[in-house]
């Protein structure tokens, strides 16, 4: 079996301590998987301060090598000339055009709206707003300030790609869109592309909504799977509302992807998709569940059955430790960041051993 290298990117504050603890999931003595490799990179605000940004780029070059990494919540100071931010460098060294986050039902927690089903957001990671050229002219009270953005057709074709591929292997409904009607060109782009693969995937129930209408229709939503396509800024505000609708933006993986020239994934980059909550640091009281579920979204690109398997152990025992009643304070409970990975732990090492007993 072939060794598979993970590169490791640490950040700041709790995000770190969240990153350190959850790690301890991806023990070979846990998972059962001998050939991971973890190569550390230190994107905290220091280092990164301290070489320029160029642990950042060691970091995407490594990864473009090895396809796989996992990073902590980082700091993006205020400055505009400071380092910036490291997640928008990454996602534009590696190539980074998909961010999926997937909002779902935790056990014995209560969602907002009656919501049901998973909801995926298929947020498009460059261009857009995040990357827009802003000038200001003029003086006082006719001073315009200007946004100059784009997105290619590439991006729009590898976001509506990988929208209805995840819908066909989910079995859920292509649901939302852009507001091409304000923005027909534009928007228009991304909406023909969407309209492109809706006709390569007939299999796939297609529903497309203006995204202002998506927002509303959402709080009524409890029936099907559904998968969002959107626009960067769009998809950065809706996923953070569906991850809430569910109880906790700290209760889902988010993953960032890289295609090759076929759209085939060619870097998978998991984190959790919440910030560093420098508040709960030191305090170990910090909810650690979407960390954990990057660990086991990174095993399901890790292409061997061991790393298959324990990929749906940790998802299925990070879910039942919260039903089982150990649940971190922000679901009502009162367990420890430790004391919730050590239940995951546990419940891995059952589930790998009972399925080992059952054979295939």
């Amino acid at each position: 079996m072939s060794t598979k290298t993970v590169c490791v990117l640490q950040g700041d504050q709790t995000g770190q301590e969240l990153l350190t603890e959850a790690l301890r999931v991806l023990d070979p003595s846990v998972i059962r998987v001998n050939n991971l490799r973890f190569e550390t990179f230190d994107l905290s605000l220091e280092n990164r301060r301290r070489t320029k940004n160029d642990v950042v780029r060691e970091a995407a070059a490594r990864m473009l090598e090895t396809g796989l990494g996992i990073k902590a919540a980082t700091i993006t100071p205020g400055d505009p000339d400071d380092v910036g931010s490291p997640n928008a460098l990454l996602r534009e060294l590696l190539g980074g055009s998909v961010i999926l986050r997937t909002g779902r039902r935790i056990p014995s927690v209560m969602p907002l709206a009656g919501v049901h089903a998973p909801i995926a957001v298929v947020r498009m990671a460059v261009e857009g707003a995040y990357a827009a050229e802003e000038w200001r002219a003029g003086e006082g009270l006719d001073e315009v300030a200007y946004n100059k953005r784009h997105i290619t057709r590439r991006t729009c074709r590898a976001v509506a790609e990988f929208t209805f591929q995840y819908a066909s292997q989910h079995h859920a409904t292509v649901f939302g869109g852009p507001k091409y009607t304000v923005s027909p060109i534009y928007e228009g782009m991304f909406k023909e592309e969407l309209d492109r693969a809706a006709g390569l995937y007939p299999g796939v129930r297609y529903n497309p909504q203006l995204i202002d209408a998506t927002y509303a229709l959402l709080l009524e939503s409890a029936g099907d799977a559904l998968v969002i396509p959107a626009l960067n800024r769009d998809g950065d505000s809706l996923s953070e509302l569906v991850l809430k609708l569910f109880g906790t933006i700290a209760g889902a993986e988010s993953i960032v992807f890289a295609f090759d020239k076929d759209f085939k994934v060619q870097v998978a980059l998991t984190e959790a998709p919440h910030g560093t909550a420098s508040s709960l640091q030191g305090k170990n009281v910090a909810n650690p569940m979407a960390m954990v579920l990057a660990c086991g979204a990174l095993l399901r690109y890790v292409d061997s059955k061991e790393a298959t398997l324990a990929s749906r152990a940790i998802y299925e025992s990070s879910l039942e430790s919260v039903y089982n009643g150990v649940k971190t304070p922000d679901l009502g409970g009162q367990a420890s960041t430790t004391e919730f990975v050590d239940e995951v732990i546990r419940e891995v090492r059952g589930k790998l051993e009972v399925w080992d007993a059952l054979g295939d």
